[in-house]
C-alpha cells in the first residue's frame, strides 16, 4: 500500500489543537502535562459527552488544546467516535496530535492512518518511550516520520519529557498549514476495492458531494464501510447520487462474498493493518526475542486476572482502598467538624434570635457544612481511585468482570459504566449512564443504564460515613466493603431479571485492550483528584446550598398555629413571673425554646410529608424525621446528610453543635439494625434528579426515567423491610 501526502501554509497567534488517541494511550496524562492547571471541563453542545479544554503556550503563541474522547477508529460506531470525528471536521483544528502507545504501535497506528485519510494536519506523539525502551523496543523515529510523511515526536507524558518539542513541532506545522478543503492521504486497498473506490471518487468529485467538508475518496470509503452517519447525510444532500454510491458498495459486497467470503469493511481493515505491519518491519521497529517489562506485565496479569485469584485480589484491593480512605481522613474530618461547629457558635452569638439566624445556622451552616465536612473522605477516596485508574488496574477489573457480567446478561463494557457510577465508590451515576454509549446492543445498554445507579456514588459516601461512624466505628472499612459487594449483587441481580423479562436479547462480543502497568505521576494523581473533588465542592456550594435552604423552609413553615403561640407565650410569662432564682428561670426558658422549635418543626410542611411517608417506611423502621431526609435525597443524595443535620438540629437541640453521628447514636429511635436498613435504602432507592434527567435523555423518553425511580425505590423498600423485619423476628433488636 502506497501513501502520498499533501501539505499547505499559514500562521496565527492562537492555534487550535485536538488531542486524539486510543483509550489507555496516555492521552489524558499528556493533556495534563501540556496544560497543567489551565484547563476546564464542559460538555459538547447538545450532548452530554465530556469536553476537556486547556491552554498551553510556546514562543508567545497560545495553543488551545481540546482533549477528544478516546477512540480506536473514526468510523462512527459509538458517540465518542462520532464526537471526535465531527470536532475534527467541523472545528477544523490547525493540528491534530495523535498520541500512540510506543509499545503497541501495530494497533495504535490504525487511528493514525484514518486521520491521514481524512486529510487533517497530524503530529504523531510517540508516547511511553520509556516503557518501550524497558521492553527492549528500538524505534527509528526519523524513519517512521519519513515513511508516514508526518512529524513524529517521542514523548513520556508521565514525566513531561518531549512536551516542549511537541509544542514546537505543532506550532511550526500550524504556521506552514493553510486551511482548505480536506485532501486526504491515498492508500491502496487492493485490486478488488481500488477500482470501485476510483469510480465512486470520480462521481463524488464531479457532483461536489460533501467535498466542502470531506475528501472525496474518504466519503467513498465511508460508503463501503457502511458508516451510518455519512450515508444518512448523503441521503439528505443528494438522494440519487447516494443511492448510486450505495449501489457500488452493494455490488462490491456481493462480489467479495462470492469470491473471498468476506465484506468490504474487513478487507479495508486488513489492508490498513497490513500496511502498518509492513511499515514497522521496514527497519522502523526492532524488538528482542524477550521483552523484560512486557513479560513482567504478563506475569502480573496471570495472577491478578486469574479466574479464581483475581476476584479475591480485587476484593482485597477494595478493602485497602476503604482502609486507606477512612484511616487517613479521620483527623481531617474532625477538623472540619470543629470548624463548622465553631462557625455555628459565632453565628448564634452574633445574630439576634429569629428566622434569619435559624436560616444561617440550621439551614446553611448545618446543612452545607454537613456535606462539606466530608471533603477529606472524598479526597482520599478519589485519590485511591485515580491511582488504580492510572496504573491500569481498573482495565483488568473490566476484563475479569466480563465473565461474571455475561452470566447476568450484560456486556463487558457495562463494567466501566458500573465502575464510573461508583462500583468502587466515589463515582457518579451521570457519567456512568453516559458511558453506556459504547454498548452497541440497545437492550444491553438499557439494562446497564437502569442498574448502574445502584452503585455507591460519591454522593452516598457522606451518608455512609455518618451512619458507619455512629454505629460501626470499629469496622468502617469492612462495612464499606460489604456495602460495595451488596450494591454489585443487587445491580447484577436486577440486570438478570431485566434481561430475562422485558429486555431479552442475544449477547454481543467484548473486546478490550489491557494497558501496560505503569506508575502514576504525582501531578497526574493530583489533577485527577482535584477535578473530581472540585465538582463535589461546587455541587455543595450551589445545588446543595439551594436545596438546603428550600428544605429549611419546608422544616420551618408555616410555623406554629396562633393557639400554640398563645400557649407558649403564656408559659414564658409564668416562668418569668415565678420568682425563681435567675439560673432556674434561664434553664426553663431554654427548655421552652427547645419545645418551641420542636413544635415549629412538627407543624412544618416537611414534617407532614415525613409523617405521610411513614405508612410505607415504618416497615423499614424509619420515623418521620428520617423520611424527611430520604425525601430530600430525591433531589441529590448529598442532601440526605444536610437535611438530617437540619432536621436533628431543629428537632433535637438539647445539646447544640455536636456532630450528627453523635446525635444519631444518642437518639433512642436509632440502633444498628435501623442503621443497616437505612444504609441499604439510601444505596438502592431512586436515582437523583440529575441521573434521572440523564436517563431520560439517553433513552429518549420519560418512560424509562419514571421506571428507574419506581424500580429502584421498590427494590430499596423490599430489601430494607427484609433486613429490619427479619431482625425483629429473629430477636436481634
Amino acid at each position: 500500500m502506497e501513501v502520498h501526502n499533501v501539505s499547505k501554509g499559514n500562521s496565527k497567534k492562537t492555534i487550535l489543537v485536538a488531542l486524539a488517541g486510543n483509550p489507555n494511550c496516555g492521552k489524558s496524562t499528556l493533556f495534563n502535562a501540556l496544560t497543567g492547571a489551565r484547563q476546564h471541563v464542559s460538555n459538547y453542545p447538545g450532548i452530554t459527552v465530556e469536553k476537556k479544554e486547556g491552554i498551553a503556550e510556546y514562543d508567545h503563541i497560545k495553543v488551545k488544546i481540546v482533549d477528544l474522547p478516546g477512540t480506536y477508529s473514526l468510523t462512527a460506531y459509538s458517540i465518542e467516535e462520532l464526537v471526535a470525528r465531527n470536532f475534527i471536521v467541523d472545528e477544523k483544528p490547525d493540528c491534530v496530535i495523535n498520541i500512540v502507545d510506543a509499545t503497541n504501535l501495530d494497533r495504535h497506528l490504525y487511528l493514525t492512518i484514518q486521520l491521514m485519510e481524512l486529510g487533517v494536519p497530524v503530529v504523531l506523539a510517540l508516547n511511553m518511550m520509556d516503557l518501550a525502551q524497558k521492553h527492549g523496543l528500538e524505534i527509528d523515529v526519523e524513519k517512521l516520520s519519513k515513511s508516514l510523511g508526518i512529524p513524529v515526536v517521542p514523548t513520556v507524558a508521565r514525566t513531561g519529557q518531549g512536551t516542549k518539542e511537541l509544542l514546537k513541532t505543532v506550532v511550526g506545522l500550524s504556521s506552514r498549514i493553510q486551511k482548505s478543503p480536506l485532501s486526504g492521504s491515498f492508500f491502496s486497498y487492493g485490486p478488488d476495492i481500488d477500482p470501485v473506490l476510483d469510480q465512486m471518487e470520480e462521481e463524488i468529485t464531479k457532483n461536489n458531494f460533501m467535498t466542502e467538508k470531506y475528501p472525496a475518496r474518504w466519503v467513498a470509503l465511508k460508503y463501503l464501510e457502511e458508516d451510518r452517519q455519512i450515508i444518512e447525510k448523503g441521503d439528505e444532500i443528494n438522494p440519487q447520487l447516494s443511492e448510486k454510491l450505495k449501489g457500488y458498495a452493494k455490488i462490491l459486497e456481493e462480489h467479495l462474498a462470492k469470491t473471498l467470503d468476506t465484506y468490504p469493511e474487513a478487507i479495508i481493515a486488513d489492508y490498513r493493518y497490513g500496511y502498518i505491519s509492513a511499515l514497522l518491519k521496514h527497519g522502523i521497529l526492532q524488538s528482542p526475542a524477550k521483552i523484560g517489562s512486557k513479560e513482567i506485565t504478563d506475569i502480573i496479569d496471570k495472577i491478578v486476572t486469574n479466574r479464581f485469584l483475581g476476584p479475591m485480589i480485587m476484593i482485597f484491593i477494595l478493602y485497602l482502598v476503604y482502609e486507606f480512605t477512612f484511616r487517613y481522613s479521620e483527623k481531617p474530618v474532625q477538623w472540619f467538624e470543629i470548624f463548622f461547629s465553631y462557625l455555628a457558635q459565632i453565628a448564634e452569638s452574633s445574630l439576634p434570635p429569629g428566622l434569619f439566624r435559624s436560616l444561617i445556622v440550621n439551614g446553611i451552616i448545618d446543612g452545607v457544612g454537613a456535606v462539606l465536612g466530608f471533603v477529606p473522605i472524598i479526597v482520599f477516596m478519589f485519590l485511591a481511585i485515580a491511582f488504580l485508574e492510572d496504573t491500569g488496574y481498573l482495565a483488568r477489573v473490566s476484563y475479569m468482570m466480563d465473565r461474571i457480567f455475561r452470566t447476568f446478561g450484560l456486556h463487558g463494557n457495562s463494567v466501566m459504566a458500573f465502575i464510573i457510577s461508583g462500583g468502587i465508590a466515589g463515582g457518579c451515576a451521570v457519567p456512568g449512564v453516559m458511558a453506556t454509549r459504547t454498548l452497541r446492543s440497545s437492550k444491553e445498554r438499557l439494562a446497564t443504564i437502569l442498574t448502574a445507579p445502584f452503585m455507591n456514588c460519591g454522593a452516598k459516601l457522606p451518608v455512609y460515613a455518618v451512619i458507619i461512624a455512629a454505629f460501626f466505628p470499629a469496622h468502617q472499612a469492612r462495612v464499606m466493603l460489604v456495602l460495595t459487594l451488596i450494591a454489585w449483587f443487587v445491580a447484577l441481580g436486577m440486570a438478570w431479571i431485566l434481561r430475562s423479562t422485558i429486555l431479552k436479547g442475544p449477547p454481543t462480543p467484548f473486546l478490550l485492550e489491557l494497558p501496560t502497568y505503569r506508575l502514576p505521576t504525582f501531578k497526574g494523581l493530583m489533577i485527577h483528584t482535584w477535578e473530581r473533588t472540585w465538582q463535589y465542592i461546587k455541587k455543595a456550594g450551589t445545588i446543595i446550598l439551594a436545596i438546603s435552604v428550600l428544605l429549611w423552609a419546608l422544616m420551618t413553615f408555616p410555623g406554629m398555629s396562633p393557639e400554640q403561640k398563645k400557649v407558649f407565650n403564656q408559659k414564658k410569662r409564668e416562668i418569668m413571673n415565678s420568682g425563681a432564682p435567675r439560673e432556674n428561670i434561664e434553664r426553663e426558658l431554654e427548655r421552652m425554646k427547645v419545645e418551641e422549635q420542636q413544635a415549629i418543626f412538627m407543624n412544618s410542611v416537611a414534617a407532614r410529608i415525613g409523617k405521610a411517608m411513614t405508612t410505607f417506611t415504618r416497615w423499614c423502621g424509619f420515623d418521620w424525621r428520617t423520611n424527611v431526609a430520604i425525601f430530600g435525597g430525591f433531589a441529590a443524595k448529598e442532601v440526605i446528610i444536610s437535611t438530617m443535620g437540619t432536621a436533628y438540629s431543629l428537632g433535637d437541640v438539647t445539646e447544640e453543635n455536636i456532630p450528627l453521628s453523635l446525635r444519631l447514636r444518642q437518639d433512642p429511635s436509632w440502633n444498628a439494625v435501623k442503621a443497616w436498613a437505612f444504609l441499604l435504602f439510601v444505596m438502592l432507592y431512586s436515582p437523583c434528579i440529575a441521573t434521572v434527567a440523564c436517563i431520560i435523555k439517553e433513552t429518549g423518553g420519560f418512560r424509562w426515567g419514571a421506571f428507574a425511580i419506581v424500580m429502584n425505590t421498590m427494590v430499596a423498600w423490599v430489601v430494607s423491610v427484609v433486613v429490619y423485619q427479619g431482625a425483629k423476628l429473629l430477636g436481634i433488636m
